[in-house]
């Protein structure tokens, strides 16, 4: 069976957008805020549930005007980038090209929705609070595009204490790789890396090697 481009990108978005909202939910009502366990027994990788104000990676963003303007922002973002989806998809452009494009579309989506609807649907989270709810819609912890993004992965590879010699950070604790982030996330840092490192050349207006259909 071939599978057209199109049928490629409605795949792949709604396959990680499914992915990364299932495991959010199921994060918000089981664990408590702060909470979280070893993978696999793994002390360098956990699950750790935290939530941030909706830029990937943990980061922050200008408090509740800053919040509507991001959310606003990557909304009209996400309608440029599957504008930029379909004309690659009516181009014939590459298979993995759609693939890459798709799922950083899929991150971008499952990050707004939690913008958009989390905070109207589930009760607060808080540490050590017990675990959230599913409330009456619109009675939820935040208003429209008010609500906050879950994060879940946490990789502390290694901590250690910087030797004194080392310049401006000498004796600091530093921390590898300390951002706490979602499946959405690494659908954005995927899509964009495959695209740098495979593809930058379409972009750059140099003809793309032929694909099989």
């Amino acid at each position: 069976m071939i599978w057209s481009r199109s049928y490629i990108a409605y795949l792949t978005i709604i396959a990680f957008i499914f992915i990364d909202q299932a495991l959010k939910i199921w994060i918000k009502t089981n664990i408590e805020y702060g909470g979280g366990f070893d993978i696999l027994g793994l002390s360098w990788a956990k699950i750790h549930f935290v939530e941030n104000e909706g830029m990937a990676f943990g980061l922050s963003y200008g408090g509740v005007f800053g919040k509507y303007i991001l959310s606003v922002f990557r909304i009209l973002m996400v309608g440029f980038l599957i504008y930029l989806l379909k004309g690659l998809i009516k181009e014939n452009e590459p298979k993995g090209l759609i693939i890459s494009f798709s799922l950083i579309v899929s991150g971008a989506i499952g990050n707004i929705i939690d913008s958009v609807i989390y905070g109207l649907i589930f009760s607060q989270s808080y540490y050590h609070g017990g675990v959230a709810e599913f409330v009456p819609f619109g009675t939820g912890y935040a208003p429209f595009l008010q609500g906050s993004v879950v994060d879940m992965f946490y990789f502390p590879l290694f901590d250690i204490v910087l030797p004194e010699w080392v310049p401006f950070k000498g004796g600091d604790r530093f921390e590898f790789f300390r951002p706490v982030f979602n499946v959405a996330d690494s659908c954005i840092t995927v899509g964009v890396f495959s695209i740098l490192i495979f593809y930058r050349k379409i972009f750059f207006g140099k003809e793309a090697k032929p694909e099989n259909s």
